[in-house]
């Protein structure tokens, strides 16, 4: 199992942007599927967005259009780009890894996971 660092959560008004950054340990991520999740208070966590080691992406329905997941250049670092954030994207925001090269939305499939970073969006 790879270990995996998020980073780039903050507190930020509503309409604003962040990019949050997933590295991993292990550079043989570059042949994982990566993804993000999310979990709001009281609320269990959810699939927001997935990369497969062909950079093959999934994103939630729910924010297509305003979050995008890529990979970076050494493939073991993932990114996800937040824009025209919402209150309502308020959550602890977790990296997760799996060592199949499917994508898969359901959080039980996925191996390695961060340690996660919050975001907050204000009104």
């Amino acid at each position: 199992q790879a270990t995996l660092v998020e980073s780039g959560g903050g507190l930020v008004q509503a309409g604003d942007s962040l990019r949050l950054s997933c590295t991993a340990s292990d550079r043989t991520v570059s042949r994982y599927v990566m993804a993000w999740f999310r979990q709001a208070p009281g609320k269990e966590r959810e699939f927001v967005a997935g990369i497969s080691w062909s950079d093959f992406t999934l994103h939630a329905d729910s924010l297509k259009g305003r979050f995008t997941i890529s990979r970076g250049n050494a493939k073991n670092t993932v990114y996800l780009q937040m824009n025209s954030l919402k209150p309502e994207d308020t959550a602890v925001y977790y990296c997760a890894a799996r060592s199949v090269d499917k994508i898969s939305i359901d959080k039980s499939d996925f191996g390695s996971w961060g340690q996660g970073t919050q975001v907050t969006v204000s009104s």
